[in-house]
């Protein structure tokens, strides 16, 4: 019973929110950081386009009704949304590392403090992923899932 509905969770979190999440993380996506040409490790604009061909895809392929359609990109978007979040900040971050790379005697105690920070910041919004998958599994058909759940399948072999 549970990899009945973790399958397809995860197959809803892998099109919507990991893409989402490795876009707008600021170049830790692997396809846009090795050059693949994809380009979407950094505007969140490219990212925004990549993201929302893919959950259309994936809505195309599952037949989904015009309401399931606006119901999950409603999601999609909101994901999008709270990705943006995690990389607003990703400047001072980087700008704090910097400095206490700099500094004589770095301060470890800040540096645990922005890890925990921005760990904190990725678990609320890994959260925010397995609400939203919830949701989409509740949208979607018990066949659509079953159809998502095969592919996410192939995608893990």
């Amino acid at each position: 019973m549970n990899k009945w509905i973790a399958v397809p969770v995860a197959g809803a979190l892998l099109a919507v929110g990991l893409v989402a999440l490795s876009g707008f993380s600021g170049g830790l996506c692997p396809i846009g950081r090795h050059g693949h040409g994809h380009g979407h490790g950094r505007d969140p604009a490219e990212v925004a386009a990549f993201v929302t061909g893919r959950v259309e895809d994936a809505l195309d392929d599952l037949d989904a009704t015009p309401d399931q359609r606006a119901r999950i990109l409603a999601v999609k978007d909101r994901l999008l949304e709270a990705a943006k979040g995690l990389h607003g900040d990703r400047a001072g971050t980087h700008d704090a590392l910097l400095a206490a790379w700099k500094a004589e005697t770095p301060d470890r105690a800040a540096l645990d403090a922005l890890v925990d920070r921005r760990a904190g910041e990725m678990t609320a919004f890994a959260h925010q992923l397995v609400d939203a998958g919830v949701e989409v599994h509740a949208i979607l058909t018990p066949e659509q899932r079953e159809k998502l759940a095969r592919k996410v399948e192939r995608w893990h072999r």
